[in-house]
């Protein structure tokens, strides 16, 4: 298979994933649920150990990726709240707003200025914002935009995009000083045992309840090593950008399991303002 398939597996895989935590999440908690996706995708991963050599890790590997733990987990709890709290259609899309924070961080950073394909981008990406809600336009030419504030699940998931815009940058310094395979399978362990401790505190007989939906929880985890396992199969064929770029499809995907499986409403403006924001993203990250 080329690099493509992979990707669009990957893309597959990530909106699946996604649709299974929704409806694991009409009975448990946020912090239940991230544990348990995370949980059932460590056996995709045991069986990978045999094959990756360890490399030899510095200072920098473990300070940066105990710097990103917390974040990760935090915009996991958020990610999860928001699809809960929401329609995925209203939700999912705002994870486009990713690489346009990176530039903003960028430029506050960096002093970086985006080029002209990089505003092209940038307002692709709020044109697909803008028709996301158009049908509120008839209360007001700006309604649309004032809408995302009174949804929950869709404030939370722009605070989700911006969180990874920072821990897309730690998790590159990570795997810098790693190994792109070596790092997913440690940083998958080391996630899963910390979501448990959390779990743990929170709740009781969790052990249990881990066990309460095993088709549904396997399937979720499952699809979430089949993820990670096609995004490190993608990046080693292709560019990272080129890759990350099919993988966004999963936002569209993401609004039709939500008109197929949640009877969201609503499904052409929201599939429209997707496609509109996964354009943004290929203008910003490809060219």
């Amino acid at each position: 298979m080329n690099w493509f398939v992979y990707a669009f597996i990957c893309a597959l895989s990530v909106a699946t994933a996604d649709a299974f935590s929704k409806k694991a999440l009409r009975d448990n908690d946020q912090y239940f649920v991230a544990w348990v996706r995370v949980m059932y995708a460590v056996p995709g991963m045991i069986f990978l150990i045999p094959f990756v050599d360890i490399p030899e890790l510095d200072t920098v590997f473990f300070v940066i990726t105990f710097m990103l733990l917390p974040l990760d987990i935090v915009a996991l709890l958020l990610y999860l709240r928001a699809i809960q709290v929401s329609p995925l259609s209203l939700t999912l899309p705002f994870l486009s707003l990713t690489p346009v924070f990176l530039i903003g961080t960028s430029y506050l950073m960096l002093r970086e200025v985006p080029d002209m394909t990089g505003l092209v981008g940038i307002l692709l990406v709020a044109a697909g914002v803008y028709c996301l809600n158009i049908h509120a336009v008839k209360q007001g030419f700006v309604e649309p935009f004032r809408v995302i504030g009174k949804e929950k699940g869709s404030v939370l998931m722009i605070m989700v995009a911006l969180l990874f815009s920072i821990t897309s940058n730690l998790g590159k310094i990570s795997v810098q000083h790693s190994s792109p395979m070596f790092f997913t399978i440690f940083y998958v362990f080391l996630l899963s045992f910390s979501l448990f401790l959390i779990v743990r505190f929170k709740s009781k007989n969790i052990l249990s309840k881990a066990f309460s939906h095993p088709l549904l929880f396997f399937c979720m985890g499952t699809s979430m090593a089949i993820m990670m396992l096609t995004h490190l199969k993608a990046v080693s064929l292709v560019e990272v950008s080129y890759m990350i770029s099919v993988k966004r499809l999963s936002l569209l995907i993401g609004v039709v399991y939500g008109y197929l499986f949640f009877k969201e409403k609503n499904l052409k403006e929201r599939f429209l303002g997707s496609a509109l924001m996964v354009s943004g993203i290929v203008m910003i990250t490809v060219f």
